[in-house]
């Protein structure tokens, strides 16, 4: 079976692995999705709300690079570093996913993400 490689062009270029991979026509594993704009810049820093909607964006992009939508969205799991942020990601989950419709669901808290900026960061499943 091929494999296709997704990394948007309105997003910043990955740098050692792929915005996500489409293996067999179904599932797509979306890696995890942090706060940065197309051109690499954080955005929302220290404001968990903006950073997750600036995630939510990041993942809507990659689905539809992969010809599909958030709809499609069958998993996520949310890494945070402080578990005050759950409101704000809650809020949001709530905004970007069809009521009734929302996926599997894992919430994290961790120590750090990859940069000590980074307050959310995204990573999904999707059946496209």
């Amino acid at each position: 079976m091929s494999k296709t490689v997704i990394n948007p062009p309105r997003l910043a270029k990955p740098t050692g692995y792929s915005y996500a991979i489409k293996k067999g026509g179904t599932p797509l594993f979306v890696s995890g999705q942090v706060a940065l704009d197309a051109d690499g810049a954080l955005v929302g820093e220290g404001d968990a709300a903006a950073q997750t909607e600036q995630v939510f964006k990041n993942l809507q992009a990659v689905v539809e690079a992969a010809g599909g939508s958030l709809d499609d969205v069958v998993k996520i799991t949310i890494f945070v570093t402080d578990p005050s942020y759950r409101p704000a990601v809650a809020a949001a989950r709530l905004k970007w996913f069809k009521e009734g419709q929302w996926p599997a669901s894992t919430y994290l808290v961790v120590s750090a993400l990859a940069l000590p900026s980074m307050l959310v960061e995204i990573e999904a499943v999707a059946m496209v």
